[in-house]
């Protein structure tokens, strides 16, 4: 792959291949971490889970999808270079969609693995219903208030769609007591949330360094600190990337508590 990017301009078929260089490095990406981590703990996502990665594949485009949404209102990216036919345009999306559920969580397991962060804890986090309704109104607000305002004026206001629904999945999940993150900052662990935020911006790295040489490719047109980037990035939106990784950690835990069998009931006499 490296090969192709590096004589994509002067070779057809390297240039072919460029075009899938995001969807085939995430897919090379997450086996080599799958490999990694069963070598480590002797279970994997591929290897021993992998009814979970089919659910975290769609669920991953259709969460991805959401951000498209708000991104034809708010235009803070486009795409250049996109290939022509339909077919070949949605499955190289698709694949690139479906990886970064995996990538992400992949990415943290491999450092909760590791245990860096086991030594990292907090004082006690109390959350009362207060918190929790609070949260949850104020994400409401987050993540309308973009659609609700001009194009012009709705552009600055990207960090509110990349933190709005933390703030909403992640009480809802808390308070049907899913896997939490809310709850680990109750019992003053920092583990989790430090694996997934420090996955996020590794990944984060990676899909701007692999973007930035793909013929096929992402830019960004957000209103804030254009010059001062990383790869074709704004450090003011790499910044996201950490929340981003939480917010999709919450997604995936909401969307479990709806496979979730009801408690059985007595029956009556």
């Amino acid at each position: 792959m490296e090969c192709c990017l590096i004589v994509q301009g002067r070779v057809s078929f390297a240039h072919k291949i460029s075009i899938w260089a995001t969807p085939l490095c995430w897919l090379g990406y997450v086996m080599l971490l799958d490999a990694v981590i069963f070598r480590l703990k002797g279970n994997s996502l591929l290897c021993n889970r992998r009814r979970e990665f089919y659910i975290q594949m769609p669920l991953s485009i259709a969460y991805w999808l959401l951000f498209e949404f708000y991104n034809l209102h708010l235009v803070n990216w486009e795409y250049q270079g996109l290939p022509e036919n339909k077919i070949e345009l949605c499955t190289g999306m698709g694949l690139a969609f479906a990886m970064i559920m995996p990538g992400m969580f992949q990415t943290a397991e491999l450092i909760g693995t590791l245990r860096l962060f086991d030594r990292f804890r907090i004082e006690k986090l109390r959350v009362s219903n207060r918190v929790i309704y609070g949260s949850i109104v104020l994400g409401f607000f987050f993540i309308m208030a973009p659609l609700l305002i001009s194009r012009e004026h709705a552009r600055y206001l990207f960090g509110l769609v990349w933190t709005g629904y933390v703030m909403i999945f992640e009480p809802i999940v808390y308070s049907s007591k899913g896997e939490s993150l809310l709850r680990d900052l109750e019992e003053g662990r920092l583990s989790r949330i430090l694996s997934l935020f420090t996955a996020g911006y590794l990944c984060g790295f990676l899909w701007e360094f692999w973007n930035y040489w793909a013929a096929s490719k992402w830019v960004y047109t957000a209103p804030f600190m254009k010059d001062v980037k990383i790869f074709e990035m704004p450090v003011a939106g790499f910044l996201g990337f950490g929340p981003f990784a939480w917010e999709y950690f919450c997604f995936y835990n909401f969307c479990r508590l709806m496979k979730r069998n009801p408690v059985s009931k007595e029956p009556e006499e």
